[in-house]
Protein backbone atom coordinates (compact mmCIF):
# COMPACT_ATOMS: atom_id res chain seq x y z
CA UNK A 1 0.00 0.00 0.00
CA UNK A 2 1.19 3.49 -0.86
CA UNK A 3 0.02 6.98 -0.02
CA UNK A 4 1.14 9.74 -2.40
CA UNK A 5 1.02 13.13 -0.69
CA UNK A 6 1.65 16.74 -1.72
CA UNK A 7 1.25 16.16 -5.44
CA UNK A 8 -0.62 17.94 -8.20
CA UNK A 9 -2.90 15.09 -9.27
CA UNK A 10 -3.90 15.17 -12.94
CA UNK A 11 -7.35 13.59 -13.22
CA UNK A 12 -9.68 13.38 -16.23
CA UNK A 13 -11.27 16.71 -15.32
CA UNK A 14 -8.75 18.85 -13.44
CA UNK A 15 -5.47 19.18 -11.56
CA UNK A 16 -6.14 18.50 -7.89
CA UNK A 17 -4.07 20.29 -5.29
CA UNK A 18 -4.34 19.45 -1.60
CA UNK A 19 -5.35 15.83 -2.19
CA UNK A 20 -3.73 12.50 -1.36
CA UNK A 21 -3.85 9.35 -3.49
CA UNK A 22 -4.06 5.93 -1.84
CA UNK A 23 -2.95 2.75 -3.64
CA UNK A 24 -3.96 -0.68 -2.40
CA UNK A 25 -2.62 -3.71 -4.28
CA UNK A 26 -2.94 -2.88 -8.01
CA UNK A 27 -5.66 -0.20 -7.76
CA UNK A 28 -6.22 3.45 -6.97
CA UNK A 29 -8.45 2.92 -3.98
CA UNK A 30 -9.09 6.49 -2.92
CA UNK A 31 -8.39 10.13 -3.72
CA UNK A 32 -9.11 12.27 -0.68
CA UNK A 33 -8.32 15.63 0.81
CA UNK A 34 -5.03 15.85 2.65
CA UNK A 35 -5.21 14.36 6.11
CA UNK A 36 -8.34 12.28 5.54
CA UNK A 37 -6.31 9.09 5.01
CA UNK A 38 -4.23 8.26 8.06
CA UNK A 39 -1.12 6.25 7.17
CA UNK A 40 -0.12 3.34 9.37
CA UNK A 41 2.99 1.18 9.51
CA UNK A 42 1.75 -0.89 6.55
CA UNK A 43 1.50 2.11 4.22
CA UNK A 44 4.55 3.59 2.52
CA UNK A 45 4.22 7.36 2.21
CA UNK A 46 5.65 9.02 -0.89
CA UNK A 47 6.04 12.78 -0.79
CA UNK A 48 5.55 14.20 -4.29
CA UNK A 49 6.80 17.55 -3.00
CA UNK A 50 4.64 19.62 -5.33
CA UNK A 51 5.34 17.54 -8.45
CA UNK A 52 2.70 16.37 -10.90
CA UNK A 53 1.09 12.96 -10.44
CA UNK A 54 -0.12 11.74 -13.83
CA UNK A 55 -1.40 8.54 -15.41
CA UNK A 56 1.19 6.33 -17.09
CA UNK A 57 1.67 6.90 -20.80
CA UNK A 58 0.12 4.56 -23.37
CA UNK A 59 2.06 4.46 -26.63
CA UNK A 60 0.12 2.82 -29.46
CA UNK A 61 2.65 3.35 -32.24
CA UNK A 62 6.40 2.98 -31.82
CA UNK A 63 9.03 1.02 -33.70
CA UNK A 64 11.62 1.71 -30.99
CA UNK A 65 12.06 -2.01 -30.37
CA UNK A 66 13.48 -2.30 -33.90
CA UNK A 67 16.21 0.19 -32.99
CA UNK A 68 16.98 -1.61 -29.72
CA UNK A 69 17.31 -5.00 -31.39
CA UNK A 70 19.08 -3.68 -34.51
CA UNK A 71 21.06 -0.56 -33.53
CA UNK A 72 22.87 -0.73 -36.86
CA UNK A 73 21.35 -1.93 -40.16
CA UNK A 74 23.31 -5.18 -40.10
CA UNK A 75 23.82 -5.55 -36.32
CA UNK A 76 21.21 -7.81 -34.77
CA UNK A 77 21.41 -8.01 -30.99
CA UNK A 78 19.92 -10.85 -29.00
CA UNK A 79 16.18 -10.14 -29.20
CA UNK A 80 15.44 -10.93 -25.57
CA UNK A 81 18.24 -8.59 -24.54
CA UNK A 82 16.81 -5.87 -26.78
CA UNK A 83 13.29 -6.22 -25.39
CA UNK A 84 14.41 -6.31 -21.75
CA UNK A 85 16.70 -3.32 -22.14
CA UNK A 86 14.04 -1.43 -24.10
CA UNK A 87 11.48 -1.73 -21.32
CA UNK A 88 13.92 -0.19 -18.83
CA UNK A 89 14.21 2.82 -21.09
CA UNK A 90 10.46 2.98 -21.71
CA UNK A 91 9.76 3.10 -17.98
CA UNK A 92 12.20 5.99 -17.57
CA UNK A 93 10.16 7.91 -20.19
CA UNK A 94 6.85 7.18 -18.44
CA UNK A 95 5.57 4.61 -20.95
CA UNK A 96 3.77 1.97 -18.91
CA UNK A 97 1.91 0.34 -21.84
CA UNK A 98 3.70 -0.08 -25.16
CA UNK A 99 2.19 -1.26 -28.43
CA UNK A 100 5.36 -2.37 -30.22
CA UNK A 101 4.73 -1.49 -33.86
CA UNK A 102 6.49 -4.21 -35.77
CA UNK A 103 6.51 -3.86 -39.54
CA UNK A 104 5.24 -6.76 -41.57
CA UNK A 105 6.97 -5.10 -44.45
CA UNK A 106 8.22 -6.02 -47.88
CA UNK A 107 11.62 -4.84 -49.09
CA UNK A 108 11.81 -1.21 -50.12
CA UNK A 109 14.96 -1.86 -52.18
CA UNK A 110 16.65 0.76 -50.05
CA UNK A 111 17.22 1.21 -46.32
CA UNK A 112 17.39 -2.57 -45.88
CA UNK A 113 16.58 -3.70 -42.33
CA UNK A 114 17.11 -7.36 -41.51
CA UNK A 115 15.05 -6.81 -38.35
CA UNK A 116 12.00 -6.64 -40.66
CA UNK A 117 12.62 -10.05 -42.19
CA UNK A 118 9.59 -12.30 -41.49
CA UNK A 119 11.52 -14.72 -39.29
CA UNK A 120 12.89 -11.91 -37.11
CA UNK A 121 9.47 -10.27 -36.80
CA UNK A 122 8.06 -13.63 -35.75
CA UNK A 123 10.70 -14.01 -33.02
CA UNK A 124 9.90 -10.58 -31.61
CA UNK A 125 6.15 -11.27 -31.67
CA UNK A 126 6.70 -14.47 -29.71
CA UNK A 127 8.91 -12.69 -27.17
CA UNK A 128 6.32 -9.96 -26.68
CA UNK A 129 3.68 -12.61 -26.12
CA UNK A 130 5.85 -14.43 -23.59
CA UNK A 131 6.23 -11.32 -21.41
CA UNK A 132 2.61 -11.67 -20.29
CA UNK A 133 3.54 -14.75 -18.23
CA UNK A 134 7.02 -13.76 -17.05
CA UNK A 135 8.49 -10.92 -15.03
CA UNK A 136 8.25 -7.61 -16.86
CA UNK A 137 8.18 -3.86 -16.24
CA UNK A 138 5.68 -2.50 -18.77
CA UNK A 139 2.64 -3.93 -20.53
CA UNK A 140 3.99 -5.22 -23.82
CA UNK A 141 1.52 -5.32 -26.69
CA UNK A 142 1.89 -6.04 -30.42
CA UNK A 143 0.76 -3.56 -33.06
CA UNK A 144 0.82 -5.38 -36.42
CA UNK A 145 1.75 -2.87 -39.13
CA UNK A 146 0.80 -4.73 -42.29
CA UNK A 147 2.09 -3.37 -45.59
CA UNK A 148 -0.50 -4.23 -48.22
CA UNK A 149 2.06 -5.29 -50.86
CA UNK A 150 3.33 -8.06 -48.59
CA UNK A 151 1.06 -10.69 -50.10
CA UNK A 152 3.28 -13.54 -48.93
CA UNK A 153 2.68 -12.70 -45.24
CA UNK A 154 -1.13 -12.66 -45.30
CA UNK A 155 -1.48 -16.15 -43.82
CA UNK A 156 1.01 -15.34 -41.05
CA UNK A 157 -0.88 -12.17 -40.12
CA UNK A 158 -4.08 -14.18 -39.86
CA UNK A 159 -2.35 -16.74 -37.67
CA UNK A 160 -0.96 -14.06 -35.34
CA UNK A 161 -4.50 -12.72 -34.95
CA UNK A 162 -6.04 -16.16 -34.42
CA UNK A 163 -3.33 -16.98 -31.85
CA UNK A 164 -4.30 -13.80 -29.93
CA UNK A 165 -0.84 -12.32 -30.24
CA UNK A 166 -2.07 -9.10 -31.91
CA UNK A 167 -3.54 -6.12 -30.01
CA UNK A 168 -3.80 -3.56 -32.83
CA UNK A 169 -3.75 -3.89 -36.63
CA UNK A 170 -2.91 -1.13 -39.09
CA UNK A 171 -2.92 -1.29 -42.87
CA UNK A 172 -0.11 0.62 -44.56
CA UNK A 173 0.71 1.60 -48.12
CA UNK A 174 4.04 3.35 -48.70
CA UNK A 175 3.73 3.37 -52.50
CA UNK A 176 5.31 6.60 -53.81
CA UNK A 177 2.86 9.10 -55.23
CA UNK A 178 0.27 8.82 -52.43
CA UNK A 179 0.07 8.80 -48.65
CA UNK A 180 3.27 9.71 -46.86
CA UNK A 181 5.11 10.03 -50.18
CA UNK A 182 2.46 11.82 -52.20
CA UNK A 183 5.15 14.38 -53.08
CA UNK A 184 7.59 12.47 -55.28
CA UNK A 185 10.31 15.05 -54.75
CA UNK A 186 10.19 14.36 -51.02
CA UNK A 187 10.39 10.66 -51.85
CA UNK A 188 13.47 11.25 -54.00
CA UNK A 189 15.18 13.23 -51.24
CA UNK A 190 14.32 10.54 -48.71
CA UNK A 191 15.94 7.80 -50.79
CA UNK A 192 19.02 9.93 -51.49
CA UNK A 193 19.34 10.46 -47.74
CA UNK A 194 19.87 6.73 -47.28
CA UNK A 195 22.20 5.92 -50.15
CA UNK A 196 23.89 7.25 -53.25
CA UNK A 197 21.55 6.61 -56.15
CA UNK A 198 20.90 8.17 -59.55
CA UNK A 199 17.66 9.85 -60.59
CA UNK A 200 17.24 7.17 -63.25
CA UNK A 201 17.43 4.43 -60.62
CA UNK A 202 14.88 6.27 -58.48
CA UNK A 203 12.53 6.47 -61.48
CA UNK A 204 12.84 2.71 -61.86
CA UNK A 205 12.07 2.25 -58.15
CA UNK A 206 9.01 4.47 -58.38
CA UNK A 207 7.69 2.54 -61.37
CA UNK A 208 8.38 -0.79 -59.68
CA UNK A 209 6.51 0.15 -56.49
CA UNK A 210 3.62 1.77 -58.31
CA UNK A 211 3.03 -1.37 -60.37
CA UNK A 212 3.77 -4.12 -57.81
CA UNK A 213 1.02 -6.55 -56.73
CA UNK A 214 -0.93 -5.70 -53.58
CA UNK A 215 -3.44 -7.52 -51.49
CA UNK A 216 -6.94 -6.98 -52.85
CA UNK A 217 -9.63 -4.96 -51.11
CA UNK A 218 -11.41 -8.23 -50.39
CA UNK A 219 -8.23 -9.57 -48.81
CA UNK A 220 -7.94 -6.53 -46.54
CA UNK A 221 -11.57 -6.94 -45.52
CA UNK A 222 -10.94 -10.56 -44.65
CA UNK A 223 -8.08 -9.66 -42.29
CA UNK A 224 -10.13 -6.80 -40.85
CA UNK A 225 -13.08 -9.08 -40.17
CA UNK A 226 -10.83 -11.57 -38.42
CA UNK A 227 -9.45 -8.76 -36.26
CA UNK A 228 -12.98 -7.59 -35.51
CA UNK A 229 -13.98 -11.11 -34.48
CA UNK A 230 -11.10 -11.09 -31.98
CA UNK A 231 -12.00 -7.58 -30.73
CA UNK A 232 -8.77 -6.10 -32.08
CA UNK A 233 -8.97 -2.41 -33.06
CA UNK A 234 -8.03 -1.44 -36.61
CA UNK A 235 -6.09 1.60 -37.77
CA UNK A 236 -5.36 3.15 -41.13
CA UNK A 237 -2.07 4.86 -41.95
CA UNK A 238 -1.12 8.04 -43.80
CA UNK A 239 -4.66 8.96 -44.84
CA UNK A 240 -4.51 11.54 -47.61
CA UNK A 241 -8.07 11.80 -48.96
CA UNK A 242 -11.70 11.61 -47.92
CA UNK A 243 -12.12 8.61 -50.22
CA UNK A 244 -9.43 6.74 -48.32
CA UNK A 245 -11.02 7.64 -44.97
CA UNK A 246 -14.34 6.26 -46.16
CA UNK A 247 -12.66 3.12 -47.49
CA UNK A 248 -10.76 2.36 -44.28
CA UNK A 249 -13.86 3.03 -42.21
CA UNK A 250 -15.67 0.44 -44.30
CA UNK A 251 -13.00 -2.02 -43.11
CA UNK A 252 -13.85 -1.09 -39.51
CA UNK A 253 -10.91 1.24 -38.85
CA UNK A 254 -11.43 3.44 -35.79
CA UNK A 255 -7.99 5.09 -35.78
CA UNK A 256 -6.38 7.33 -38.41
CA UNK A 257 -2.61 7.29 -37.92
CA UNK A 258 -0.63 10.24 -39.24
CA UNK A 259 -3.25 11.96 -41.43
CA UNK A 260 -1.29 13.78 -44.10
CA UNK A 261 -2.94 17.22 -43.85
CA UNK A 262 -4.91 19.23 -41.34
CA UNK A 263 -8.03 18.99 -43.51
CA UNK A 264 -7.84 15.19 -43.55
CA UNK A 265 -7.29 15.09 -39.78
CA UNK A 266 -10.41 17.22 -39.36
CA UNK A 267 -12.41 14.97 -41.66
CA UNK A 268 -11.27 11.87 -39.77
CA UNK A 269 -12.44 13.49 -36.54
CA UNK A 270 -15.77 14.42 -38.11
CA UNK A 271 -16.20 10.78 -39.09
CA UNK A 272 -15.66 9.70 -35.48
CA UNK A 273 -12.14 8.32 -35.85
CA UNK A 274 -9.33 8.80 -33.36
CA UNK A 275 -6.43 10.68 -34.93
CA UNK A 276 -2.76 10.05 -34.17
CA UNK A 277 0.31 12.20 -34.70
CA UNK A 278 3.92 11.76 -33.66
CA UNK A 279 5.22 13.49 -30.55
CA UNK A 280 8.62 14.01 -32.27
CA UNK A 281 6.72 16.11 -34.84
CA UNK A 282 5.76 18.46 -31.98
CA UNK A 283 9.30 18.70 -30.64
CA UNK A 284 10.86 19.19 -34.09
CA UNK A 285 8.33 21.83 -35.12
CA UNK A 286 6.81 19.83 -37.97
CA UNK A 287 6.91 16.71 -40.11
CA UNK A 288 10.22 15.57 -41.59
CA UNK A 289 8.28 14.81 -44.78
CA UNK A 290 6.59 18.20 -45.00
CA UNK A 291 3.21 16.78 -44.01
CA UNK A 292 0.89 17.74 -41.15
CA UNK A 293 2.21 19.84 -38.25
CA UNK A 294 1.22 17.97 -35.07
CA UNK A 295 1.28 21.08 -32.88
CA UNK A 296 -0.95 23.00 -35.30
CA UNK A 297 -3.37 20.07 -35.53
CA UNK A 298 -3.56 19.77 -31.73
CA UNK A 299 -4.32 23.49 -31.51
CA UNK A 300 -7.15 22.95 -34.02
CA UNK A 301 -8.43 20.03 -31.89
CA UNK A 302 -7.83 17.67 -34.81
CA UNK A 303 -5.42 15.27 -33.10
CA UNK A 304 -6.52 13.01 -30.25
CA UNK A 305 -3.38 10.97 -29.62
CA UNK A 306 0.36 11.48 -29.60
CA UNK A 307 2.63 8.47 -30.07
CA UNK A 308 6.39 8.29 -29.66
CA UNK A 309 6.80 6.86 -33.18
CA UNK A 310 10.57 6.35 -32.91
CA UNK A 311 11.62 8.54 -29.95
CA UNK A 312 10.11 7.59 -26.55
CA UNK A 313 11.33 10.70 -24.74
CA UNK A 314 9.16 12.89 -26.97
CA UNK A 315 5.86 12.03 -25.24
CA UNK A 316 6.62 13.80 -21.97
CA UNK A 317 8.24 16.82 -23.57
CA UNK A 318 5.54 17.25 -26.21
CA UNK A 319 2.86 17.44 -23.50
CA UNK A 320 4.59 20.26 -21.67
CA UNK A 321 5.67 22.00 -24.89
CA UNK A 322 2.07 22.17 -26.10
CA UNK A 323 0.86 23.45 -22.73
CA UNK A 324 3.45 26.23 -22.56
CA UNK A 325 4.17 27.28 -26.12
CA UNK A 326 0.74 26.65 -27.63
CA UNK A 327 -1.25 27.72 -24.53
CA UNK A 328 -3.08 24.40 -24.42
CA UNK A 329 -4.75 23.05 -21.29
CA UNK A 330 -2.34 20.71 -19.49
CA UNK A 331 -5.08 18.28 -18.45
CA UNK A 332 -6.15 17.89 -22.09
CA UNK A 333 -2.55 17.49 -23.24
CA UNK A 334 -2.01 14.61 -20.81
CA UNK A 335 -5.04 12.90 -22.32
CA UNK A 336 -3.19 12.79 -25.66
CA UNK A 337 -0.75 10.28 -24.15
CA UNK A 338 -2.98 8.45 -21.67
CA UNK A 339 -6.78 8.43 -21.72
CA UNK A 340 -7.29 9.02 -25.45
CA UNK A 341 -5.04 6.18 -26.65
CA UNK A 342 -6.63 3.95 -24.00
CA UNK A 343 -10.06 4.74 -25.41
CA UNK A 344 -8.89 4.18 -28.99
CA UNK A 345 -7.78 0.63 -28.22
CA UNK A 346 -10.61 -0.06 -25.73
CA UNK A 347 -8.56 -0.45 -22.54
CA UNK A 348 -9.82 2.70 -20.81
CA UNK A 349 -11.95 0.85 -18.27
CA UNK A 350 -8.77 -0.36 -16.61
CA UNK A 351 -6.04 2.18 -17.39
CA UNK A 352 -5.46 5.57 -18.98
CA UNK A 353 -6.48 7.99 -16.22
CA UNK A 354 -6.36 8.61 -12.50
CA UNK A 355 -9.70 7.50 -11.15
CA UNK A 356 -10.75 5.48 -8.13
CA UNK A 357 -11.00 1.80 -9.02
CA UNK A 358 -8.62 1.94 -11.97
CA UNK A 359 -5.23 0.28 -12.16
CA UNK A 360 -2.51 2.28 -10.44
CA UNK A 361 -0.30 3.14 -13.41
CA UNK A 362 1.14 6.43 -12.18
CA UNK A 363 4.00 8.82 -12.76
CA UNK A 364 5.48 11.55 -10.58
CA UNK A 365 6.87 14.30 -12.78
CA UNK A 366 9.16 17.01 -11.46
CA UNK A 367 10.73 19.96 -13.20
CA UNK A 368 14.46 20.10 -12.56
CA UNK A 369 14.61 23.25 -14.69
CA UNK A 370 11.72 25.61 -15.51
CA UNK A 371 11.30 24.06 -18.97
CA UNK A 372 12.57 20.56 -18.29
CA UNK A 373 10.21 17.92 -16.84
CA UNK A 374 11.60 14.59 -15.65
CA UNK A 375 9.93 11.43 -14.40
CA UNK A 376 11.15 10.51 -10.94
CA UNK A 377 8.68 7.80 -9.87
CA UNK A 378 6.81 5.14 -11.82
CA UNK A 379 4.08 2.76 -10.67
CA UNK A 380 2.67 -0.04 -12.82
CA UNK A 381 -0.20 -2.17 -11.49
CA UNK A 382 0.29 -0.57 -8.10
CA UNK A 383 3.93 -1.66 -7.89
CA UNK A 384 6.68 0.89 -7.42
CA UNK A 385 8.79 0.14 -10.49
CA UNK A 386 11.31 2.97 -10.53
CA UNK A 387 12.38 5.88 -8.37
CA UNK A 388 15.01 8.39 -9.46
CA UNK A 389 16.58 11.06 -7.27
CA UNK A 390 18.19 14.03 -8.99
CA UNK A 391 20.97 15.64 -6.97
CA UNK A 392 22.47 19.10 -6.77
Amino acid sequence: MYLIKNGLIITEEAILEGFDLFIREDRIERIARQGEIEPDECIEVIDAAGAYVSPGFIDIHSDYIEHMTAPRPTSLMDFRLGLREAEKELISHGITTMYHSLSIFKSLDYKYRPIREPENVRKLIDLIDQTHDTKHLVRHRFHARFEIDNVEEVDNVKKYISDRKVHLVSFMDHTPGQGQYRDLEVYRKTIKGYEQITDESIDELIFKHQTKPKITEAGIREIAMLAHDHQIPIASHDDDSIDKLELVQSFGAVISEFPITLDIARKAKEKGMYTVAGAPNVILGGSHNGNLSAAEAVQHQSIDILCSDYYPAALLHAVFYLAKHCQMDLVEMFKLVSLNPARAVSIDEEIGSIREGKKADLLIIEKIEPDFPVITTVFVDGKLIQKTNYRI
